[in-house]
Formats: C-alpha cells, sequence, structure tokens
C-alpha cells in the first residue's frame, strides 16, 4: 500500500529531540529564542529546496542539480538587475522562473528522452553551475535595495522574517496538497509503482516533467531568499546543498525508492540539520568534521529506510 506519510516520523522526532537536548546542555547559549530564531533563518532556504526533493522523491526520482539551478538563478537576478537594468520586481519572478526552465529541461530529459533521473539531473548541475559562471564571468554581485535585504532581516512580529514567513506558507501549502489533494495521491502511486500508475490513467509523463519543473521553480525562490539574506549573488551558492535536501528528506522519513515520504517528515528532517550544524558551531567544531557527522547521520537514516523496507517486504 502506498503511504502518505512516513513510516515512522516518531523515530526523526525523537532524534531531534535528542540533539536538542544535548546542545542545550553542552552549550549555554543554544537553548535561547534568539538561536531559535537563527535556526529558522538558517535552514529557511535548504526548506525550500527540501520542498521541491520531497515531491521528486516521493515519485521515486532524484534532483541532484537544485544547488546548482540555485546558483543560476540567483546569479540571474543580480545580472538582470545591475548589469541589464531591469527593476528588481521584474527581475525576481524572471530569475524564478529561470529555476522553472532548468527543472522543465531535467523533467524533459527524464520523461521524454528517457534519461536516467541520476543522469539528467547530473547533466543540469553540471550546465546549470557553468551558466551561473558565464553570465557575469565569475564575479559576484554586491549590493540589492534595502526593502529586498530587509526581507531577511527585518522580523515582524518580533520574530518572524518574510523570508521564513513564505518558507512556512510553502511547506503549509505543499502538505496539504500531497495530503489532500488528488495530484497530490497520484504523486505517491507513481512511486510506489509507475507502470500501474501509468495502467491506472495517471499521466506519468506529464506529472514527472512538472515535478521537476516545480523542483527548478523552488530552488528559484530559494536563490531569492538567499540573495535577500546575504545581499549579494554568488556564483558559488549552493555547493552540496542539493545533497542537504536529499538527507533531510530521507532523514525525515521518505523511501529513496520512492512512494513513501511527506513534508511533515521532510521539516523535522531539516531541522535536525539545522539544529545539527548550529550546535556544533556553537561548540566550536570544525566545519570538516561536521561534514563528516552529516553523512554519518545519512548513512543511518538510509540504512534505517533499508532496513525497514527489508521487514516490510518480509511482513
Amino acid at each position: 500500500m502506498v503511504k502518505l506519510l512516513p513510516n515512522n516520523i516518531g523515530g526523526p522526532l525523537i532524534g531531534l529531540a535528542l540533539l536538542v537536548l544535548v546542545f542545550s546542555f553542552s552549550s549555554e547559549y543554544f537553548f535561547s529564542v534568539r538561536n531559535g530564531l537563527n535556526i529558522l533563518d538558517q535552514v529557511t532556504v535548504l526548506g525550500i529546496l527540501a520542498l521541491g526533493m520531497t515531491a521528486v522523491i516521493v515519485i521515486g526520482g532524484i534532483d541532484l542539480s537544485v544547488g546548482s539551478v540555485l546558483a543560476f538563478s540567483m546569479m540571474m537576478l543580480g545580472w538582470l538587475y545591475q548589469d541589464v537594468g531591469v527593476p528588481l520586481g521584474f527581475a525576481i519572478p524572471l530569475a524564478i522562473g529561470t529555476g522553472m526552465l532548468a527543472g522543465l529541461v531535467s523533467g524533459l530529459l527524464i520523461s521524454y528522452a528517457r534519461l536516467p533521473a541520476f543522469i539528467a539531473t547530473l547533466t543540469m548541475m553540471s550546465v546549470a553551475r557553468g551558466l551561473a559562471n558565464i553570465l557575469t564571468e565569475g564575479r559576484q554581485i554586491v549590493g540589492f535595495p534595502d526593502w529586498f535585504t530587509s526581507l531577511a532581516t527585518v522580523r515582524h512580529f518580533g520574530f518572524l522574517s518574510a523570508t521564513v514567513g513564505l518558507f512556512l506558507l510553502l511547506a503549509a501549502g505543499s502538505w496539504v496538497y500531497l495530503r489532500y489533494r488528488a495530484g497530490g495521491r497520484n504523486l505517491y502511486a507513481i512511486g510506489g509503482s509507475a507502470e500501474v500508475a501509468r495502467l491506472s490513467g495517471i499521466k506519468v509523463r506529464k506529472i514527472t516533467l512538472w515535478v521537476y519543473a516545480l523542483s527548478g521553480a523552488l530552488a528559484g525562490i530559494a536563490a531569492v531568499t538567499l540573495a535577500a539574506r546575504l545581499d549579494s549573488s554568488q556564483p558559488s551558492a549552493g555547493l552540496t546543498m542539493e545533497l542537504d535536501a536529499i538527507a533531510a528528506v530521507v532523514i525525515g522519513g521518505a523511501s529513496l525508492s520512492g512512494g513513501v515520504g511527506g513534508v511533515g517528515g521532510t521539516l523535522v528532517g531539516v531541522l535536525i540539520i539545522g539544529v545539527l550544524r548550529n550546535g556544533l558551531n556553537l561548540l566550536g567544531v570544525s566545519p570538516f568534521i561536521q561534514q563528516v557527522v552529516i553523512g554519518v547521520v545519512i548513512a543511518l537514516a538510509v540504512t534505517l529506510d533499508t532496513l525497514r523496507r527489508r521487514n516490510g517486504s518480509r511482513g
């Protein structure tokens, strides 16, 4: 049976609670409102990317290009605004559209050219990163209007920035769609068995195409969010973020074989990564050791997923 939620969201939640407990005792600065808001700010970009990755993984796919597409969209935003002179209000949707177009190309390669998702998105990862550097010959673009950077810095009601609010709205909309809409159930059906879904009348190729386009569009939104936070566009932005997005979804209980996953689990996975990085930073742990720790957590999550599916098949 295709499931609409992770097999065991309780496990990731317990893991998150334990991390919070450990870091609360390890650092006097961790368990505070200010640090909690910092964590929310820090995970916003990853969270937006992970929402798109959730849909991709639910249908049994993979998208290795989102980090590079983020960089391409981010550079398109800065290039249009500063070099071409396009008003920022118009440059923002064009940058998001750039991400969507990149995702659409990946979707076409997968759905109609029949390339494996790994190869198609690996290709787009290389192309998008190259285009991000070509736009400005590798230089970063600095300086956006105050109203734009305030979207990530001004806290409304004392705690909620516009970028965090946008992430929460996107998460809520994604949860409702996957949980209650027929289109969302179709994604799980495709992940459970694409052939069975096709025989049931579901337009598998068309849906797959638009899932990757959505992933690209969310990468574009994440690019705008990151540009507002950094007050710059950088061609090196988003490096390895595709791996973090995949990790967040898998840690949250999704299966890389498709058909299992959910927004709730993804949010927990995003917070686990955010809390890990924040807590280790407060403890002064080297970024290189942090990479090792995140890698171990990913390996444990995938191992648990494999064991869970193996036990399920035996049952």
